[in-house]
C-alpha cells in the first residue's frame, strides 16, 4: 500500500545548503524561517488559535537527500562517524521514508496583502525551500517525558569557541542590514552555527579543533547570499570575512 501527500507549503530558512545545517532543532535559536502555506480556503480557519502556542512541530521531507535507496544502518556524526546504529534509531535523513520532524518555536503568523498566510518561527534546521507536510502545537504534558532515556545520543554536545576577525566585524552591518538583521543578530547566527562545528564526522575527527596538525585549516559554508570564510587557528574558529556567495558553474 502506498501514500501520496500534497506539502501545505515550503519554508524559507537562511539555509540555502545542506552544510552548515544544524543536525537537530533548537541548537541555534538565530535561526530563524517563514514558513508560507499553499493558497487554499481551508488554511485561513486550519490555523485559529495556532498562535496560542509558543513552539510547533513541522513534519517535512527531506527533497535533496540525495539518496537513491536508504541502507539499515549509519554513523551518527554525534559518534564521530566511528560508530553505526539502526537507521531507525537515529534522526538521519537517510530513512525508509525521508519524513523529517522539528520542534520550533513559534513568533509570529502574519496575513500578507495578497491573503497568503506565513508562520515565523525560529530554531530551525531546515534547508530553504523544504516541503511542510504538516503542522502540529506541541504539548508538554504529552511531548515532554521526564526521564527519559537518549540512548546513544547522551553525551553532552560540544561547542567550540568562535571569534570574529576584525575584517569579518567590519562586514556585519552591511550584511545585516541587507537581510533586515542587526548585526549583533547576524553574528550571534554565525556564532552558533560554527561553535557546533557542522563540518562532516570526518573531517571533524582528522582536523580536530583542539589538535596543532589542524591549525590553520580553512573552511567555508553558505549563510544567506554570503560565503562564510572560517579557519581554525589557537584551537577556536576565526571568522575570516563574509564573501558574496557565488554558485561554482558545473564543468562541460
Amino acid at each position: 500500500m502506498t501514500y501520496t501527500f500534497e506539502p501545505i507549503g515550503t519554508i524559507e530558512t537562511c539555509f540555502k545548503e545542506k552544510f552548515g545545517i544544524p543536525r537537530q532543532p533548537g541548537l541555534v535559536k538565530e535561526a530563524h524561517g517563514v514558513i508560507r502555506l499553499t493558497k487554499h480556503p481551508f488554511f485561513a480557519s486550519a490555523i485559529v488559535g495556532l498562535n496560542q502556542f509558543s513552539h510547533l512541530w513541522l513534519v517535512f521531507v527531506f527533497h535533496q537527500h540525495g539518496a537513491g535507496h536508504w541502507k539499515p544502518s549509519v554513523r551518527p556524526p554525534r559518534l564521530g562517524g566511528a560508530k553505526k546504529v539502526g537507521v531507525l534509531a537515529s534522526r538521519s535523513p537517510h530513512r525508509p521514508n525521508p519524513i523529517g520532524i522539528s520542534l520550533v518555536k513559534l513568533k509570529e503568523i502574519r496575513r500578507t496583502a495578497n491573503g497568503e498566510i506565513e508562520i515565523w518561527v525560529s530554531g530551525v534546521d531546515i534547508l530553504d525551500g523544504t516541503p511542510i507536510l504538516d503542522i502540529k502545537p506541541y504539548l508538554p504534558y504529552a511531548d515532554h517525558v521526564r526521564g527519559a532515556k537518549v540512548g546513544w545520543a547522551k553525551e553532552a554536545i560540544k561547542r567550540t569557541q568562535v571569534r570574529f576577525s576584525t575584517v569579518a566585524i567590519s562586514e556585519l552591518s552591511r550584511r545585516a542590514v541587507m537581510h533586515g538583521m542587526k548585526p549583533v543578530q547576524l553574528k550571534r547566527l554565525i556564532k552558533q552555527i560554527l561553535e557546533l562545528d557542522p563540518r562532516p564526522a570526518f573531517q571533524q575527527k582528522k582536523l580536530a579543533a583542539g589538535s596543532d596538525h589542524s591549525q590553520k585549516s580553512k573552511y567555508g559554508f553558505r549563510l544567506l547570499d554570503m560565503d562564510v570564510k572560517w579557519e581554525i587557528r589557537n584551537h577556536q574558529f576565526v571568522v575570516l570575512e563574509l564573501l558574496d556567495f557565488i554558485k561554482k558553474q558545473n564543468p562541460r
